[in-house]
């Protein structure tokens, strides 16, 4: 998968972990896809280092639990450093 399928699984897999992390995640909708992004790459890079599963295709599950798991991971330790709390 190319770095335009890591873009776009990424803004995709950002969106879910906003939605499952609600009040726990800061930052507007911008930084959470951006941070989508980067939990895409992270999540295939623990996928290969932990488990010895690589990212497939764009249409593979396994990508995209992959890259859902890394999208949380991401948007909770950013939560965790910045210590924020998201406004409501």
């Amino acid at each position: 998968m190319g770095i335009l399928g890591y873009i776009v699984v990424g803004l995709i897999c950002g969106a879910i972990a906003k939605a499952l992390l609600k009040d726990r995640a800061v930052g507007g909708w911008l930084a959470t896809l951006l941070l989508g992004i980067v939990g895409a790459i992270v999540g295939g890079w623990l996928g290969g280092l932990l488990l010895d599963i690589e990212l497939g295709g764009f249409f593979e599950l396994r990508t995209w639990l992959l890259a859902i798991l890394g999208s949380v991971v991401v948007l909770f330790v950013y939560t965790a450093i910045t210590g924020k709390r998201s406004r409501r």
